[in-house]
């Protein structure tokens, strides 16, 4: 009996002990930082210009100069390689500018070189894609593409779980640096086809779709 007693009394003082440790440790961690804004460059659907982002696939094509054009892929830090010219900035900038910058570098090595570029895969910056989060069917980020609604977004990600609640979703948006949310009444919309319950979004939106309390 006096050994279970000391036994029970010894394991309470190590759960104690545990614990305290436990505590301890919780307290002691650090807490990272926010992570830095990045605000999308595009404010409005009307000026909208599709930017290149890592991933993208790239035709690069310069006038006579067959041996210098090609196929190439922005690496995950924003830049290229090319025939004749390394590490060129990529990400961010349209194709156009960027065929600017890419003649600029190979003026060095040729004679007024004319360069052409297009997009054969489209991913785009972080900064510019939409990043639906929550009970949709298959959350994800998403390409932005011009005049794109909230059904447009929706249709990409599947539509809404069965434990979705649709009207309670969320849309933040970064406006003048500072963080906006909007209520977005997703069910209506692709349930019972209210289109007045369709919205403009835009590059950088962030859609939370939370799981509704039954």
């Amino acid at each position: 009996m006096k050994d279970l007693i000391r036994l029970d009394r010894t394991t309470r003082l190590l759960s104690i002990a545990l614990l305290t440790i436990s505590t301890a440790s919780c307290s002691s961690l650090q807490v990272l930082p926010p992570a830095t804004l990045y605000p999308a460059k595009t404010d409005s659907a009307a000026a909208y210009n599709y930017l290149i982002g890592p991933g993208d696939k790239l035709n690069i094509f310069v006038w006579r100069n067959p041996e210098v054009s090609g196929n190439f892929i922005v690496r995950p830090d924003g830049k290229i390689t090319t025939s004749l010219v390394e590490d060129i900035p990529a990400s961010g900038k349209t194709p156009t500018q960027l065929a600017r910058t890419i003649e600029e570098r190979l003026g060095v090595y040729l004679r007024e070189p004319i360069v052409t570029v297009t997009i054969g895969s489209f991913v785009g910056p972080y900064s510019e894609q939409i990043r639906v989060i929550g009970e949709a069917v298959e959350p994800k980020a998403v390409s932005y593409g011009k005049n794109m609604t909230l059904l447009d977004v929706m249709i990409t990600v599947g539509g809404l779980t069965e434990f979705a609640d649709g009207n309670d979703a969320v849309l933040v948006r970064i406006e003048n640096g500072k963080q906006q949310e909007y209520v977005l009444r997703i069910e209506d919309l692709i349930k019972y086809g209210e289109i007045k319950a369709n919205v403009d979004v835009l590059p950088g939106d962030i859609i939370v779709i939370p799981e509704a309390w039954f």
